[in-house]
């Protein structure tokens, strides 16, 4: 799976993390009360946040500094059951991961108000599914 996701950052040349930066992913997992993929969480601990296309798709996928404060402000962890804002489309909707009553993980786009569940999309079914997917032009909308 980190072979997928390494060469997508590389194809898209995602910018690669300075190791003295001060959020700890431990800090986002206890605010959140999730444990975060460990796609995810390589990701996090090796790259940037990005604001670019993807395929057909615009995303901007927020840093590890930027996750506690963007999920306070649209009010996300705490109007989502077992869901955590990664990010953006851009457009008015976030991409989320949601895990499920089995720990299952879901990327998700669900628009940032009005938040309900029945308004997520899944956009993938990890945090490298998704990007995979997007690499490869599947739209978002079936």
């Amino acid at each position: 799976m980190t072979e997928h996701l390494e060469k997508i950052v590389t194809k898209y040349n995602f910018p690669k993390r300075d190791v003295t930066d001060s959020v700890e992913i431990a800090e986002i997992e206890s605010y959140s009360k999730l444990k975060l993929p460990k796609d995810y969480i390589f990701y996090l601990e090796n790259y940037h946040g990005i604001d670019q296309f993807i395929g057909v798709e615009f995303i901007n996928l927020w840093s590890l500094e930027e996750i506690i404060t963007s999920n306070k402000n649209y009010n996300i962890v705490e109007g989502l059951q077992q869901t955590i804002g990664i990010g953006s489309n851009g457009s008015g909707e976030f991409i989320g991961i949601k895990f499920d009553q089995d720990e299952n993980v879901k990327i998700i786009l669900s628009p940032f108000i009005n938040l309900n569940s029945k308004h997520n999309i899944e956009i993938g079914t990890s945090f490298t599914d998704f990007l995979v997917r997007l690499d490869k032009g599947v739209d978002w909308f079936p």
